[in-house]
């Protein structure tokens, strides 16, 4: 009888939990089974993985299929024996838990996750919002004490409409890293906050350069923490774009003056930012989301292995990004973590907008999601990427965010390849020429371009070199460019595909082709040092080349100042007169026509300026990409030439209304009427 009073005794302990299962039954924690990564639980609340307090520190994972984690406490970013290890315990929806007791600001932490019998690697986290050197330990801290002076009134620049954008796109060290930049902080966030710099002849460099341009956004190309620059090395000036993502929420640490203090490259990334905004800029931050650095060692694969990513049919990494891995957005987890990251750059760095790259990995549901959730917080955040992929993916093309898909996601723009390749040749053909460099039969794409890819009237889509339809519903939805970070610069381009040109003749082909761009309906979009002809001395990919390669020469300031003012007035013209920032297809339609009749190599459009809010009545554009001179028919009387091919002409130059207008060679000309 005593035995079977034990016995039952037993039993009822083990079910309250007072003493551990023993004898036939395991002690050890065995996670839900899983048919496949759709059955894994969500978790929604915003307490991953890290939040302090004076009092305790509280860190919670998400990782379903884990059998044990721990949490790693280390003193110094460089200690390899851990000062303490802490259990987490399983907690609800696939995550676990621990606390830290007392003030344990200033320490470092790691997470372990044991899955399939194996503990892998420490990492620290996906949500860390501070790392170590290197970014291989978090760091716990408070964010109140990450914030520069007069954070907390820090004000941008005001922006009415997405049509009044103007795009430039910079990376930071390349600004500043020039001997003759005039900046102190060279290479870094403070260079480009450093306020009225010039270089050795008094022109003006950096952050003072850009206000005297007259951009509105600076896109500025990765400058969260990337794997290729080893941070503990920097006197090597190892050189990297940062497309190779590590930490999501926290700033590189190359671009800080200080990059083993977790803190320090926080508050100069925010003092740059602070400071564009200050001078009347507005700050784009180059997104990297759709790919890590590594695949089977990443940090989210050493959190929950393999949900984070696509696979192919036979189980390996699908590989749509070209750099070996894809991120798999349409999963819950991953898709929130993409909002909630953007989500934490607005509110903990201001930042004002997004470029997604690669953004045709990602999915229409994810990216609509991103827009709606940061239009919530502020409706002048602006949201673009690259509409295309590296490579196949297992998502259905119907469900990609790629350009043909842009009219399900309002509010998204995405960047226009066929005005690109059809005003200065195929990116991936050196010597492939356009609409710029003489090449005939680029009208068409160059049109499609001008109106925004939308639905025009006038344009022949059978004779469009990508699109052979439209595929924005806004012209809004367009970024039109020549030229990025991406390949070879447009002066080497141009002078690499028609190396008989003349320098007088490469210039006007740049002009011309900037022209088209800053006149365009859509969102401008320009290369930093295109206004003084910058060159990657012919180096096509020049994402890891070395500053002598990539560095903005301060010098070409100097020697091509008139092309900085052309590119300056360009921008004042545009800022200035509505004609050239319609904010619908049709307004575009209405107001756009193409003259017909006129040769080949020649654009000619009007534009009925008053009806969209002009001080002109109307307005004429004439592109001439042909090597001799052209006439065209004014199609109306009373124009004055404003931009005559060479030059603005400060009191508009009328003419009679039968004359035939010249267009010099491979040059533009506008004509008003008041």
């Amino acid at each position: 009888m005593k035995s079977i009073i034990g016995s039952i005794r037993q039993v009822f302990l083990i079910a309250i939990g007072l003493i551990p299962i023993i004898m036939n039954f395991s002690c050890t924690y065995s996670p839900p089974v899983f048919s496949s990564f759709d059955d894994y639980p969500i978790y929604s609340e915003r307490d991953l993985e890290m939040v302090y307090t004076p009092e305790k520190t509280g860190f919670r994972i998400w990782s379903p299929a884990a059998e044990a984690a721990e949490v790693i406490i280390y003193n110094q970013w460089n200690d390899s024996i851990a000062s303490r290890i802490i259990k987490m315990e399983p907690a609800v929806s696939g995550t676990w838990m621990a606390t830290y007791k007392g003030d344990n600001i200033g320490k470092y932490y790691t997470f372990k996750v044991k899955y399939q019998g194996k503990w892998l690697a420490e990492s620290p986290g996906i949500y860390a919002k501070a790392t170590s050197v290197n970014g291989k330990k978090a760091y716990i801290f408070d964010p109140s004490q990450t914030n520069p002076k007069d954070w907390s009134t820090d004000v941008k620049p005001k922006l009415n409409s997405f049509a009044d954008i103007v795009l430039y796109e910079l990376q930071i060290r390349d600004m500043s890293i020039n001997p003759n930049s005039g900046i102190k902080e060279k290479g870094k966030y403070l260079g480009l906050a450093e306020e009225n710099t010039v270089n050795a002849d008094g022109f003006s460099t950096g952050l003072a350069h850009l206000k005297e341009m007259g951009v509105t956004h600076i896109h500025i190309l990765p400058c969260f923490d990337f794997r290729s620059i080893d941070e503990t090395r920097l006197s090597e000036n190892k050189y990297n774009w940062g497309y190779d993502p590590e930490n999501f929420n926290i700033p590189e640490g190359s671009f800080s003056t200080d990059p083993y203090d977790p803190i320090i490259r926080v508050i100069e990334m925010k003092q740059m930012i602070q400071n564009m905004h200050k001078n009347g800029m507005r700050v784009v931050m180059d997104v990297v989301y759709n790919h890590t650095g590594v695949s089977k060692n990443s940090n989210f694969n050493r959190i929950a292995p393999g949900y984070f990513y696509r696979q192919t049919k036979d189980g390996k990494f699908s590989n749509a990004s070209g750099c070996g891995n894809e991120t798999a957005s349409e999963r819950p987890m991953m898709r929130q973590y993409i909002v909630e990251s953007v989500k934490y750059w607005v509110k903990e760095y201001h930042i004002d907008g997004f470029r997604f790259d690669l953004m045709g990995i990602h999915d229409v549901e994810t990216m609509n999601l991103v827009k709606n959730e940061l239009q919530q917080i502020d409706p002048t955040l602006f949201v673009y990427g690259e509409g295309w992929l590296a490579g196949d993916s297992p998502l259905p093309e119907k469900l990609r965010a790629i350009k043909s898909n842009i009219p399900l996601m309002s509010g998204i723009a995405a960047f226009c390849d066929e005005m690109r390749d059809g005003l200065k040749g195929h990116w991936g053909d050196l010597l492939d020429r356009g609409f710029v460099s003489g090449k005939p039969n680029m009208e068409e794409s160059v049109k499609f371009g001008i109106v925004g890819a939308g639905k025009h009237q006038d344009i022949d889509y059978s004779r469009v070199n990508y699109s052979k339809s439209p595929w924005t519903i806004s012209p809004l939805q367009c970024i039109n460019y020549v030229s990025c970070h991406d390949n070879h610069t447009l002066y080497d381009k141009l002078r690499l595909s028609v190396p008989e040109a003349s320098q007088l003749d490469l210039i006007k082909m740049n002009r011309l082709a900037n022209l088209i761009v800053l006149t365009s309906q859509g969102i401008p979009f320009l290369h930093n040092g295109v206004e003084f002809l910058r060159s990657k001395k012919g180096v096509e990919n020049s994402f890891e080349s070395p500053d002598d390669i990539n560095q903005i020469d301060w010098n070409l300031k100097t020697i091509n100042s008139s092309e900085v003012v052309f590119y300056k007035n360009l921008i004042q013209l545009r800022k200035a007169h509505p004609a050239f920032r319609m904010c619908s297809a049709e307004e575009v339609n209405k107001n756009l026509r193409f003259l017909k009749g006129i040769e080949p190599g020649v654009i000619a459009y009007t534009i009925n300026a008053r009806s969209v809010g002009d001080t002109w009545n109307k307005v004429l554009l004439i592109f001439n990409g042909n090597s001799e001179p052209v006439q065209v028919k004014c199609p109306q009387p009373g124009y004055k030439i404003l931009y005559d091919g060479f030059r603005f002409v400060n009191d508009s130059i009328p003419f009679e209304s039968a004359q035939m207008v010249k267009v010099p060679a491979i040059s533009g000309m506008i004509l008003v009427v008041d």
